[in-house]
């Protein structure tokens, strides 16, 4: 789009920024949430642009570990306009949806800008100002779609531990070549927690730190998906404020498939319980027993992480966003992959599509005619 001065650059001006390029809405991310926001913004004719801060779509996906498998089938791990193909009820591999995506992004001829990482984002009279670290932008509607997976969650305590033990937090894990000799502990009861403790116990003698009881799916019933199963009885369909979606959220989710349980079961994969400190070589849980370990995997999760984003009225005081079903109380500027933003699927690959509709819809009838 050619440069032009606009009444709105000069309210960036205002703002001691310089706004070169100007589009109607920019999608920040582009992962499986923002791709499918520029879908519906294509669909529209909508001047867009989708900016992210990794080299290559499907970036994220390619860096987990290396047997990371999706615990969602192929059924529902597509986004719109193009299957996944492949066993519908299968379940695909890391490279294989991050091959999906840069295929997806590139049939859909959706406009990208890689390499580009958001620094501010300001308000202005008539829109937003984007600085990043390549143009500065000006829009009149922003779309946050950087997903749940952006700041690495580890308790303070692990600083205390000795230098000489091996620390990766589960998106730095690939696989067991990164970890010295000697036992390894794992902490966090989630499914990548679980996967990668099963991977480990194949070698190493394993330890796995979670704070209550394991609750098992099996990934098939009949030999059909488990989320076939779900769909058909309406739970995925749950919102975030039905009574069935409290519970679920509550809950939170099952290990899926029995690898965990066998592994546990025969020893492979010893559980311990929540951890409450550590010191030089040695955890210490909050039952008082004690672990000396040469290999930590924290699976402790992630944060979200908006220090960029200089908008009032959006960050609650415990950091969270606030929203009504990704539409913010500030006029254009949307939220969209939250984990429940409005039901159970909304941070999962197909799940996002819901979200991302109902907010071309807020859209339409606000901006583009």
């Amino acid at each position: 789009m050619p440069n032009k001065t606009t009444t709105e650059d000069l309210h960036c001006e205002k703002e001691n920024v310089n706004c070169i390029k100007s589009y109607e809405t920019i999608v920040i991310g582009a992962g499986q949430a923002g791709l499918t926001m520029g879908y519906y913004l294509k669909q529209h004719k909508g001047d867009f642009l989708i900016i992210d801060k990794g080299k290559a779509i499907g970036e994220v996906w390619r860096n987990r570990y290396d047997s990371l498998q999706l615990f969602t089938p192929r059924m529902y791990s597509s986004l719109p306009g193009l299957a996944l193909e492949g066993k519908q009820h299968g379940f695909p591999t890391k490279n294989e949806v991050a091959e999906y995506l840069k295929s997806y992004s590139e049939l859909m001829a959706l406009p990208i800008q890689m390499d580009t990482e958001v620094l501010r984002v300001s308000k202005t009279e008539a829109g937003f100002c984007i600085k990043t670290t390549k143009d500065t932008f000006y829009t009149a509607n922003i779309v946050v779609a950087t997903g749940p997976f952006q700041k690495k969650q580890v308790p303070a305590y692990s600083s205390l531990l000795s230098k000489k033990i091996v620390q990766l937090h589960s998106s730095e894990y690939k696989n067991p070549s990164q970890l010295q000799k000697g036992n390894v502990l794992v902490v966090g009861g989630g499914n990548s927690g679980a996967q990668i403790a099963v991977e480990l116990s194949e070698d190493k003698e394993t330890y796995l730190a979670i704070s209550k009881k394991p609750r098992y799916f099996p990934l098939t019933i009949g030999g059909k998906s488990v989320f076939w199963w779900f769909d058909k009885l309406g739970i995925l369909k749950e919102t975030n404020t039905s009574l069935i979606g409290n519970i679920i959220r509550k809950k939170g989710d099952p290990i899926f498939g029995a690898e965990l349980k066998n592994a546990i079961k025969k020893g492979d994969i010893i559980v311990k319980g929540r951890v409450g400190n550590a010191l030089d070589n040695k955890i210490m849980f909050e039952d008082s027993t004690t672990l000396e370990v040469s290999n930590i995997i924290w699976a402790t999760g992630f944060q979200q992480e908006y220090e960029w984003l200089k908008v009032g009225g959006v960050i609650g005081g415990k950091k969270e966003i606030i929203h009504n079903r990704g539409i913010s109380q500030v006029k254009g500027l949307y939220f969209l992959g939250l984990p429940w933003q409005s039901r159970r699927g909304s941070s999962l690959l197909q799940g996002v599509d819901y979200d991302a509709k109902y907010i071309i819809e807020h859209m339409k009838s606000t901006v583009i005619q």
